[in-house]
């Protein structure tokens, strides 16, 4: 077993919870309403420092190059998120802070050196999303076009990494995709043989990557009860690779007093008040080349694209969103990543009325 044991989702016990997004303007809502998510640096440092507080075991964000239009120019604001997991990781104590990265886009040996540098700074507390990318416009900002063999990409990208830890003496790699001569990366991570790592696939290539390369998996499912279904596949690449990978999945929040109160506020901002040219260009994206949901997820589920990037939505009482976390967690899922409208408004009363139901029912 590799020692990530400084890393707090190395500890078995428990449904895990996260926080998402929240490097990016809006979060993952697409929305005109004035209260929707700015990203301004001090918001992530309270948004990271009430997670942290409030026990919660990782903070994840996106990986945007360029936003998707409309009237709020939807996610074109974003930090940069080795640098934002460095600064965030000193100024919280105990919470996996992640790094998202896109393969093509970042080279092996200077994502070994900043990966490290994170892990270092948090006290082994990093984490690598690793993510192939599917937006054309995105990739072409950098003169690159996605790869449809990207997790063969992936395999050599993630062993070079590794093997810059953990190997004595500087060494030639000769791949299909990279040809590197002594390469050498120290520090090595303090995580050995490296941070702990994740990949959102849902796809079989992206979910084969996972199973042998990644230690968590987020896959999304339009039906909570149709879950187990998604688990069972992956669990099954995860043993045929001999490998134990915490399947996840990522929800978007919105808790309040009253159900109705709820559905009033997540019907506001995710239906009425959408930016609906942002929504709209989204999902014609993610349908053509991400391949992220299930095919019929688009027309059914539109709202959730607003709401939340497609991810299911926890709308309701604590009572209804801590009851629907325990049928997420009975279909098997070990941890869920969670997103706001506004995060420094909304993650506190979670904290307070949510957590508590969690630990009631023995899932914290």
């Amino acid at each position: 077993m590799p020692d990530q044991t400084t890393n707090p989702l190395a500890n078995p016990e428990g449904f895990k919870l996260g926080v998402f997004a929240a490097n990016a303007d809006g979060g993952l809502a697409i929305t005109t309403v004035p209260e929707r998510w700015r990203a301004s640096w001090a918001d992530n440092v309270a948004a990271a420092q009430i997670a942290d507080r409030a026990g919660l075991d990782f903070f994840l964000p996106i990986a945007r190059w360029q936003g998707f239009g409309g009237e709020t120019r939807a996610r074109e604001h974003s930090f940069e998120t080795f640098t934002w997991a460095a600064a965030l990781a000193a100024l919280t104590e105990r919470i996996a802070v992640f790094s998202t990265v896109h393969v093509p886009l970042v080279h092996p040996v200077y994502a070994a050196k900043a990966l490290a540098t994170v892990d270092h700074v948090s006290g082994g507390r990093a984490g690598l999303n690793i993510v192939c990318g599917w937006n054309p416009a995105e990739f072409a900002m950098f003169g690159a076009t996605p790869d449809e063999r990207g997790y063969e990409r992936a395999a050599e990208w993630i062993r070079i990494i590794e093997r810059a830890y953990t190997e004595d003496a500087p060494f030639d790699f000769d791949g299909a995709y990279y040809n590197l001569k002594g390469v050498v990366s120290r520090p090595a991570s303090i995580q050995t043989p490296r941070p702990m790592t994740m990949n959102a696939a849902f796809g079989p290539p992206g979910r084969d990557f996972a199973a042998q390369h990644c230690d968590m998996l987020f896959s999304t499912f339009s039906d909570i009860a149709d879950g187990a279904r998604h688990v069972a596949d992956i669990s099954a690449r995860a043993d045929a690779a001999g490998r134990d990978v915490g399947i996840h999945t990522v929800c978007h929040v919105v808790c309040r007093d009253s159900a109705d109160e709820a559905r009033e506020a997540y019907d506001r901002y995710a239906l009425h008040e959408a930016d609906h040219d942002a929504v709209a260009n989204h999902m014609a994206g993610k349908k053509q080349f991400s391949k992220s949901h299930d095919e019929d997820a688009y027309t059914r589920y539109a709202q959730r694209f607003a709401g939340g990037a497609g991810t299911y939505p926890l709308v309701g009482t604590p009572d209804m969103i801590a009851a629907d976390i325990a049928r997420i967690a009975a279909e098997g899922y070990r941890g869920t990543a969670l997103s706001f409208l506004d995060y420094t408004a909304e993650l506190p009363h979670f904290c307070e009325h949510v957590l508590p139901l969690l630990k009631e029912a023995g899932l914290r």
